[in-house]
């Protein structure tokens, strides 16, 4: 299974913190489009992610321009409150990358222009501006995992003291 996820130009040390983790457990590849809104050895950066920083595998990107040449041919989604298409009615393929954009403005609109068809929403109430940037990386990267029946993730947990 191939995952990625995008953030481009993320703002907040603790939500980049609790996407890594979210990619740290299922196995999903980071992205980071700089310039970020924080330093990498950010106390509240690590603090989000700390048990999970040896699980995750994360690159870096000088702009969208860098990330873009070192992936011309993928599969893209872009996740904006802006998009006509709901999350759940796509069909993710292999090797697919969701990008998000930073928290106080979201991705560019030309971006969006260009990629209307493969614009993605999480559908909300009028007036609800948007949901946190961590929280939608989750419903979004679950969504695309159920699709593919959680393939390569424990589904079946235990107890502690007790069987099943």
């Amino acid at each position: 299974m191939n995952l990625n996820i995008v953030l481009v130009e993320p703002e907040i040390p603790q939500n980049t913190g609790n996407i890594a983790r979210t990619c740290a457990a299922i196995g999903a590849h980071l992205h980071l489009v700089k310039p970020l809104g924080f330093s990498i050895d950010d106390r509240y950066l690590k603090r989000a992610g700390l048990d999970y920083w040896h699980l995750l595998d994360i690159r870096y990107y000088d702009n969208i321009h860098h990330f873009f040449e070192q992936h011309p041919k993928e599969n893209f989604f872009y996740a904006t409150t802006k998009a006509l298409n709901i999350y759940s009615d796509v069909k993710y393929p292999d090797n697919t990358f969701l990008v998000f954009g930073k928290e106080t403005a979201g991705l560019p609109e030309t971006l969006l222009k260009d990629n209307k068809e493969n614009c993605i929403r999480i559908p909300m109430i009028e007036g609800a501006r948007s949901l946190n940037l961590s929280n939608s990386v989750a419903i979004i990267a679950y969504e695309v995992l159920r699709q593919r029946a959680f393939e390569s993730l424990k589904i079946q947990g235990s107890l502690t003291k007790f069987e099943w």
